[in-house]
């Protein structure tokens, strides 16, 4: 299962995640689907995301049972703690770009 949240995002994305994941809450969306689709989803909101902020979950075989990543601007840093990725804040006021995650080429 992968989760995806957006703040402040634009209508047109949103509207091109409805099309691929149920929107159970405004701006949160689940589905169930292979890697390759993931990564395909997750580029159309590094492409369109502009001001806002995401963060997309996902099942995985790690200790945690999942990952994430995520890009726009957000208080919270993704940090890795001895294998195991966390969250920690900004102080008030600070704003991060999120992790930088290129573009997958489709041709992979």
């Amino acid at each position: 299962m992968m989760v995806i949240v957006l703040e402040n995002a634009p209508p047109r994305l949103r509207g091109r995640l409805a099309v691929w994941l149920l929107e159970v809450r405004a701006g949160v969306y689940v589905g169930t689907y292979s890697v390759k689709v993931r990564d395909m989803i997750w580029n159309h909101v590094l492409v369109g995301i502009e001001e806002g902020n995401a963060v997309m979950m996902w099942d995985s075989l790690v200790e945690s049972g999942f990952e994430f990543l995520t890009c726009g601007n957000n208080r919270r840093i993704p940090v890795d703690f001895d294998g195991l990725k966390l969250v920690s804040f900004l102080p008030e006021g600070g704003q991060n770009q999120g992790e930088e995650m290129e573009i997958l080429d489709d041709a992979e």
